[in-house]
C-alpha cells in the first residue's frame, strides 16, 4: 500500500479540484476516505485470508465500496452539493486501489469486488509499498516510500495544483 501520507494528498487535491465551495467537511471526509480502505486490515485480526473478498485489498478497495460510501455520505452529509460530495468522496475513495496497484508489493487489489475476485495490478508499479505499523515505517525503508510517493503522488498533485491555478486565473 501506500503510506497514509500519500493516499491524503490525492483526496486534498481532488477536493480543491473538484469543490469550489470551500466546504471544510468535505476536505476532511475525502481525506479520510483515501485512508479509509486500509481499514480492512483488521481482517488479519479476524483470521480472514488475505485473498477472501473481506480481506486485505479487497472489497473495501472495489469500486462498488467507493460508489456505496460515496452515496452515503452524499445523502446523509452532502445534502445541499450532492454531485460535488459524490464525486469528491467516490474519486478520493477510488484512488485508494488505484495507488495501491500501483505499488511494488501486495497480491493486487480487487477492484471488481464482490462480482470477480480476482486481484490487479497496474503496468506502473513504481510506489515502493509502505510497512506495515507505525514502528516499521519510521524507517530507512519508510524514507524510501515517501520519496517514492513524493515523485509519483505528491510532484503530480502539485502540477494539478497549478494547472487548476492558471486556469482558473486566466
Amino acid at each position: 500500500m501506500a503510506s497514509a501520507f500519500g493516499h491524503a494528498i490525492v483526496g486534498l487535491t481532488l477536493t480543491k479540484v473538484i469543490d469550489n465551495k470551500n466546504l471544510k467537511w468535505l476536505l476532511l471526509l475525502a481525506i479520510f476516505s483515501t485512508i479509509l480502505p486500509d481499514f480492512d486490515v483488521v481482517a488479519f485480526k479476524l483470521g480472514i485470508a488475505y485473498e477472501h473478498p473481506l480481506g486485505h485489498r479487497g472489497f473495501t478497495h472495489s469500486i462498488v465500496f467507493a460508489m456505496l460510501w460515496a452515496l452515503l455520505l452524499m445523502f446523509t452529509i452532502g445534502k445541499k452539493h450532492k454531485l460535488i460530495w459524490f464525486l469528491v468522496i467516490f474519486f478520493s475513495t477510488l484512488s485508494h486501489g488505484f495507488l495501491d496497484a500501483m505499488t511494488s508489493g501486495g497480491r493486487g487489489v480487487g477492484f471488481f469486488i464482490p462480482f470477480n475476485n480476482d486481484r490487479f495490478f497496474f503496468p506502473f508499479r513504481e510506489i515502493l509499498v509502505s510497512p506495515l505499523g507505525i514502528k516499521n515505517f519510521f524507517s530507512t525503508w519508510g524514507l524510501h516510500v515517501l520519496f517514492s510517493e513524493f515523485k509519483y503522488i505528491v510532484l503530480p498533485c502539485f502540477l494539478i495544483f497549478i494547472v487548476r491555478f492558471l486556469v482558473k486565473k486566466y
